[in-house]
């Protein structure tokens, strides 16, 4: 598996304790996440019906926005993995540094691919990926200019697992046009990751190929119970944005007390210049405090936002020593 944050068992045999021990700012996983309602017996028990699955789909299209096909699947990364098989091996490119998982996933399936760091550097591609907002530097495109690489790429691949509070930055509305593939999480906003649960919004063709891909049960019976609570939920989805904004400003005036430079980041992470990134997590972790640093940077460190009040209790302390 490549490097990604959620380690929390490589924290502990680092640095001792046990799961429970620690608070896991590592990932941009929401950590006040949706309330689990409860579940019929049939969803553990049945297979999952094509009627369920399509009132999911229905209800991601509704939330998102969008008229075009949904295809349910078991997180964005299983689309991630379909990608490289949506057409001939050629030249990808990705805008970098971003998720991991695009460029070694494209590798993997026998495509050439290149790493850039301009989004103009994406035209002529085969396959063109861009993170929107971007992980981990938060990086923002307008859509109208992703939409403006479209007619200069052979497909682009627009992963918007960070932007369910940012909405005006979906392409989500653009959604069905060939040579447009947008991937949504679920994970990451309702905080329900385990579920293991994202969506690919395609054209007709795309959505034809990912159903295929993924096989008459991609999903299980209680992902889409959850699911379609969770995205039906509007009052929920409108109270966790306004708090996830004012969260993340709060975090930057905590941790700009300790002198570390705000880089970037989303309503659910933020990245900061620590100047000694090694020793910053080191430093938090004496604390049980887990956070993310970057193979291609010595300085950066990477925070999710804190759930309740004793969390942020915690790595204000963490922080103060």
């Amino acid at each position: 598996m490549l490097d990604h944050g959620g380690d929390i068992d490589r924290a502990v045999r680092r640095f001792g304790g046990c799961r429970s021990d620690w608070v896991d700012l590592s990932t941009g996983i929401n950590r006040k996440p949706f309330p689990v309602p409860r579940l019929d017996a049939a969803c553990w028990t049945a297979l999952p019906p094509q009627s369920d699955i399509a009132a999911l789909c229905d209800a991601a299209r509704k939330v998102y926005g969008t008229t075009a096909p949904v295809v349910a699947l078991a997180g964005a990364q299983m689309a991630i993995q379909f990608v490289p098989h949506l057409s001939s091996k050629g030249n990808a490119r990705v805008l970098s540094p971003t998720y991991n998982e695009h460029a070694a996933t494209l590798r993997a399936a026998g495509w050439h691919v290149e790493e850039v760091s301009d989004l103009d550097a994406l035209a002529g591609a085969d396959v063109a990926v861009v993170v929107n907002p971007n992980n981990p530097d938060g990086r923002r495109y307008p859509p109208e200019r992703l939409l403006a690489l479209l007619p200069r790429v052979g497909r682009l691949v627009v992963d918007e697992s960070f932007v369910d509070a940012e909405p005006d930055l979906s392409l989500a509305t653009h959604a069905g046009t060939p040579g447009l593939l947008v991937l949504r999480s679920f994970g990451k906003f309702y905080g329900l990751a385990g579920v293991r649960l994202g969506f690919a919004l395609a054209s007709e063709a795309d959505a034809r190929h990912l159903a295929s891909l993924s096989g008459p049960w991609p999903i299980s019976g209680p992902a889409i119970a959850i699911g379609i609570a969770a995205l039906s939920d509007r009052t929920w989805q409108a109270t966790t944005t306004g708090r996830l904004a004012a969260d993340a400003i709060r975090l930057d005036k905590l941790v700009g007390n300790i002198g570390w430079r705000f880089v970037g980041g989303t309503h659910l992470f933020r990245l900061y210049d620590t100047g000694d990134a090694i020793l910053a997590q080191e430093r938090l972790a004496q604390s049980r405090i887990w956070s993310r640093i970057f193979p291609w940077s010595a300085k950066f460190l990477r925070l999710g936002l804190p759930g309740d009040e004793r969390e942020w209790a915690r790595l204000s302390r963490a922080l103060q020593a």
